[in-house]
This record gives C-alpha cells, sequence and structure tokens, in this order.
C-alpha cells in the first residue's frame, strides 16, 4: 500500500456538507420566499384592484384574483389625449433628467474620488452639507422663477440633477479602481478626460446601470416638483395628470355628476400605481444584473 494516496487521505466535512449549512440553507430558503410572499402580495392586490368592479373592491372582496372583471378606469384614461401628452413628458423628463444627473455625478464623482485634489475636503463637505440641509421651499421657488425655469423642463431637471447618495456610492468606486491604470495611461499620453473616457468608463459599467436605474426611478415617480414649477396642463408629467384625476373622481363620487368616473373611482388610484409601474418593471431585468454588483462594488473600498 502507498502512503498518501487520494483513498488514505483524511476526510473533511466541509461547511456545504454539515448539517449546520444544510440547515441553513433551509431556514434561508423559507425566509427568502416569505420575502417575496409579503413583496408580491400588495401588487398582485393592486393589479386585481385595477381590473375589478367597484362593489367588490368597497366590500373588500379582491385579493390577488380580480372580481367582476372592468376596465372602466382604464378606458377613462385612455381615451384622454392629455394622458398620453403628459405620458409622453414623463418619458422626455426622465430621459434627458437621468442622462445630465448621470453625466453630473460621474464627473463629479471622479474629481472627489482624487487625493491630491486641492480644497477635496471643502467640496466633499458642501455635498454633504446639502444632503442634510436645504434652503426651503420658497427660496427654492423664487431661485427658479426668478432663473426663468418655471413651466419648463429645466425646472423639472435642475434642482434634483445630483443625489449625494449616489455621487459618494459612485466616488467610493472609482477610489476603488487601481490607481496604476491611470498612472499607466497618463504614461502612454492620455490627459484626465482621456484617462475618465477611455480608462475608468469602461470599467465603471455596472454602477454606471445602478445610477441610471436610481434616478429613472426617482424622476418617473416625482410629481411635487412639476406640481410646484409647471402650471401648463400640456407640460405636466403624467404622475401630476394622475394625481388630479385621481381627486377628480373623488370630487365626482361625492357628487354623483358622472356614473362613469363613479364606477372607476374605486379602481382609479390602482391604475395609477399599475401605469406608472409598468415602464420601471419592463426596464429593470435588463439593468438587474449590474445592481447587486454595481452597489457592492461602490459601497465597499478594499
Amino acid at each position: 500500500m502507498i502512503l498518501g494516496t487520494k483513498s488514505d487521505a483524511p476526510k473533511t466535512r466541509g461547511p456545504v456538507d454539515s448539517r449546520g449549512y444544510r440547515i441553513f440553507r433551509i431556514v434561508n430558503t423559507v425566509v427568502l420566499i416569505g420575502v417575496v410572499v409579503v413583496t408580491l402580495f400588495p401588487f398582485l392586490n393592486i393589479v386585481a384592484r385595477s381590473l375589478s368592479e367597484e362593489a367588490y373592491i368597497i366590500t373588500g372582496k379582491v385579493s390577488i384574483v380580480p372580481r367582476g372583471f372592468d376596465l372602466t378606469a382604464y378606458k377613462l384614461l385612455m381615451s384622454d389625449a392629455m394622458f398620453w401628452t403628459n405620458y409622453r413628458n414623463t418619458v422626455v423628463y426622465t430621459v434627458v433628467a437621468t442622462l445630465i444627473s448621470i453625466v453630473l455625478t460621474t464627473c463629479y464623482a471622479y474629481v472627489l474620488s482624487k487625493p491630491q485634489l486641492k480644497g477635496r475636503p471643502f467640496l466633499i463637505g458642501v455635498a454633504l452639507f446639502t444632503m442634510f440641509f436645504s434652503g426651503g421651499l420658497i427660496p427654492n421657488y423664487v431661485l427658479v422663477t426668478s432663473l426663468g425655469m418655471k413651466n419648463t423642463i429645466w425646472a423639472v431637471v435642475v434642482p434634483n440633477a445630483i443625489s449625494v447618495f449616489n455621487l459618494l456610492v459612485m466616488k467610493a468606486f472609482f477610489e476603488s479602481l487601481p490607481s496604476e491604470l491611470e498612472e499607466a495611461a497618463a504614461v502612454d499620453g492620455l490627459n484626465t478626460y482621456g484617462i475618465l473616457l477611455r480608462i475608468v468608463l469602461p470599467l465603471s459599467k455596472a454602477i454606471i446601470a445602478t445610477m441610471v436605474l436610481f434616478y429613472a426611478v426617482s424622476f418617473w415617480n416625482s410629481w411635487f416638483t412639476a406640481f410646484l414649477y409647471i402650471d401648463q396642463q400640456d407640460l405636466l408629467p403624467v404622475t401630476v395628470y394622475l394625481r388630479n384625476l385621481i381627486a377628480g373622481a373623488t370630487s365626482a363620487e361625492s357628487a354623483a355628476a358622472d356614473a362613469d368616473k363613479v364606477q372607476a373611482a374605486a379602481t382609479l388610484e390602482a391604475v395609477t400605481i399599475v401605469l406608472t409601474t409598468l415602464p420601471i418593471l419592463a426596464v429593470y431585468p435588463f439593468v438587474q444584473r449590474y445592481f447587486v454588483r454595481g452597489v457592492m462594488l461602490g459601497a465597499v473600498k478594499g
């Protein structure tokens, strides 16, 4: 017999084969399934309510299956030309605002990631200060109005162009990149802009995709900024349109003035949530694979 062969080697029980690890996997699976159920149930309930008759909703008989299938609320929304105009505005605002926010956040974060930058602590302090303190609603309104941005797309885009949280996450990601790459690129003759465009950004697809998701969701769901700075109906985003429609349907229900609106009043809120959520649900699968990796890379330096 030859000593030290594979068959004679002592067998060690790894964490995968251990009893404790098997119990952990079972408990982890049960907990995650529970989280999925708790998260998914409210959304399915909203979808079911949007397709159900008002009487079943009022009596609380709708769970995750529609009762008395009814599309009155959908028909009311989609037959209105202003709805599609405001929906188009939301798409334009979201695309333009997200693009501007990504450019500004990337440039600012890349600058802050350089330890040799003069005045770096001051610039970081300015960003952090705005994270906890703001000028207030009235000064912001006066500023936006005095700059001539009222009733324009810039009133929606500019005030929220940079999220300090996203800025700090992207800054941490840039700091985690090996400095040797930039030094080698500088030796090859690239300037600062060339290094950013040709070296840093190609390595930052995960964090950029994550920031795009964060900003796009934020601008898509935003309504108060437009409600505050835009007075013209044809410039409003769809979120403000739906907010006004809910208020109008509630008034109609109280006055019993319009049978169709009364019928749709109980389902209008659910229809609002469904219509504003669908585009994000359609986009999310395409960026989901970058999401976890981008957040982890940007949150931990090591």
